[in-house]
């Protein structure tokens, strides 16, 4: 880190997932998870289950070859060593009307990676991905609320999910 708004350029792509986290500051920062869908100032934590929150300070932008980073100390303070992890998916996102509730979705199909968006009626529903097959892992945030992120993977079957800020067994 280095206090001042830099880019971290040399990824190869423009970024449609990042993840950053430190790598010697202790327990006293959280991770930033950011997407293309929701847009830059988003970010959510993924070793916490507090809502989402809107900071203009931590991701500026996504770049052809990167991203921009702010001045936070969550993500850059001066002397700490932080980790990034990206992905591509399909830029900022387009209306997605499979399923029984519409979504915005940012789809690498060759990569079987997509970012999914949608406002939930409080009912079971089916929600578009715009993969060409059945995902093999799901991990589900709550963005408003201060609920746990859940994690489903084909291998514990459809009825378990384990929850990504937590250390415990699946939940049956």
């Amino acid at each position: 880190g280095t206090s001042a708004s830099h880019a971290i350029t040399g990824v190869g792509f423009q970024p449609d997932w990042v993840w950053i986290k430190h790598r010697n500051h202790g327990t006293a920062h959280q991770h930033n998870l950011f997407d293309a869908v929701r847009g830059v100032n988003k970010t959510l934590h993924s070793n916490s289950n507090e809502a989402e929150e809107s900071l203009s300070d931590r991701l500026n932008s996504f770049n052809a070859d990167g991203f921009t980073i702010g001045n936070a100390d969550e993500l850059n303070d001066s002397g700490v060593n932080y980790v990034g992890w990206t992905w591509k998916a399909n830029g900022s996102g387009s209306a997605n009307t499979n399923g029984s509730i519409n979504s915005t979705v940012s789809a690498n199909v060759d990569a079987g990676f997509s970012i999914v968006s949608w406002d939930s009626n409080g009912s079971n529903a089916t929600i578009g991905h715009g993969l060409s097959k059945a995902p093999e892992m799901i991990i589900l945030k709550e963005r408003e609320e201060s609920d746990p992120w859940h994690t489903y993977h084909e291998v514990l079957g459809n009825t378990a999910a384990v929850y990504l800020s937590t250390t415990g067994a699946a939940d049956v």
